[in-house]
């Protein structure tokens, strides 16, 4: 069986270690944590590894987050893999930070990333790791606040919140959506 692991992010060091940068981040642990590497691929940054007999083909889009989309499709065709083995992984400020939620399918939530998904597949009925970030910015100051660094407090509890995040995305791929939504939601 073969899966796609979506990182959502923006790329260029001035956006590494933002809140929107989430997905990159926890696709990099789950490299280092599993020994492949990101090589530069069409639309994206690259790496396949394997695990419990599936294959992940993980991919950093290179479209910047707005065109997320491209990037998704075109390996989901590439890769000739289903809908229902996809996963994203994305920011979300309607969650407390390091809040970690697996959905099967949902609206965007006002996520320009999921939301250029969304309108590319021509649906929503696609997986997604949803990584809290909280919603500590003045009104009209989300922009800025998912593109700022980490708060030094959230530094301090990120990797933990990371290395769970790989443990859900190993669960996906070898259990499923619905029995992962179980074990790690609301925990």
């Amino acid at each position: 069986m073969k899966y796609l692991i979506v990182g959502l992010g923006n790329i260029g060091p001035e956006y590494r270690n933002t809140r929107h940068n989430i997905g990159f981040k926890i696709l990099d642990a789950l490299a280092g944590a599993s020994n492949f590497s990101f090589d530069s691929a069409r639309y994206a940054f690259k790496g396949t590894t394997r695990f419990k007999g599936r294959t992940l083909v993980c991919i950093k889009p290179t479209t910047y987050m707005n065109l997320s989309g491209k990037a998704v499709s075109y390996w989901m065709q590439m890769e000739k893999i289903k809908k229902e083995n996809v996963l994203i992984i994305t920011d979300d400020l309607a969650l407390p930070f390091g809040t970690l939620r697996v959905k099967m399918k949902g609206s965007d939530g006002g996520h320009n990333g999921l939301k250029h998904i969304q309108l590319i597949l021509g649906n929503n009925q696609y997986s997604r790791l949803r990584f809290g970030v909280g919603d500590d910015f003045q009104r009209g100051r989300q922009v800025d606040y998912v593109l700022s660094d980490w708060s030094e407090e959230e530094e301090n509890r990120l990797d933990e919140r990371i290395e769970k995040s790989v443990e859900i995305i190993r669960s996906f791929v070898s259990i499923g959506p619905e029995l992962t939504m179980s074990a790690f939601n609301n925990k």
